[in-house]
């Protein structure tokens, strides 16, 4: 096995075709308390993506190792869209970020909060955006939390692009415009812009 990513809270590896995602132990933490939460984690993400496998594009699952904490997944064999977006030509970047837009409303709609929405967890192969690491996400239904979801991928893209995250946060939002909720997630937004600008 290849190992890729370590992060806080996981180890991510390459195994031929699979992708391996072990969930740490964190020593600092009681055991008991680590081992269910980490348990919780592991569950929430692989139901998570077993949700998105029919509303966008995600790593499939193989298997769930609730013992070892880990989960395997299809090895999604493209480009880190953090790697060449600011390759891109304009046309590109609209085509790609307003795509993103339409994916996250599908999430959206459908009550998931990604929580982590940066280009270093999106992967374009064959045309087309994979969302990867949910790790952090969740399901909800409250205005707020989709705003939030917005947010943090506005200010991914003004940390890690920011020659061009304005034009391309633009785009995501000309494709989310067919969320059912759309007025009242932009709305929520602006507010939420508004209290991290005035902190």
């Amino acid at each position: 096995m290849k190992l890729i990513k370590q992060g806080a809270e996981a180890i991510i590896s390459v195994d031929g075709n699979y992708v391996i995602k072990e969930r740490i132990s964190k020593s600092y933490r009681i055991k008991d308390i680590d081992d269910r939460l980490r348990l919780y984690r592991t569950r929430s993400e692989a139901k998570i993506l077993g949700k998105c496998k029919t509303l966008v594009n995600v790593p499939k699952i193989i298997d769930v190792d609730e013992k070892n904490m880990k989960i395997k997944m299809e090895f999604i064999n493209g480009r880190l869209l953090r790697d060449f977006l600011n390759d891109l030509n304009e046309k590109e970047r609209k085509e790609i970020f307003i795509q993103i837009g339409k994916e996250i409303t599908l999430l959206h709609d459908n009550n998931i909060i990604h929580q982590d929405l940066t280009t270093s967890n999106m992967i374009f192969l064959n045309n087309k955006i994979y969302f990867i690491d949910f790790g952090l996400s969740f399901i909800s239904d409250r205005v707020e939390d989709k705003a939030v979801d917005l947010h943090l991928l506005r200010q991914a893209l003004n940390a890690k692009h920011y020659l061009y995250a304005e034009e391309c946060f633009e785009y995501v939002l000309e494709g989310y415009r067919k969320s059912k909720d759309y007025s009242k997630v932009i709305e929520r937004f602006n507010k939420v812009e508004g209290r991290g600008r005035y902190k």
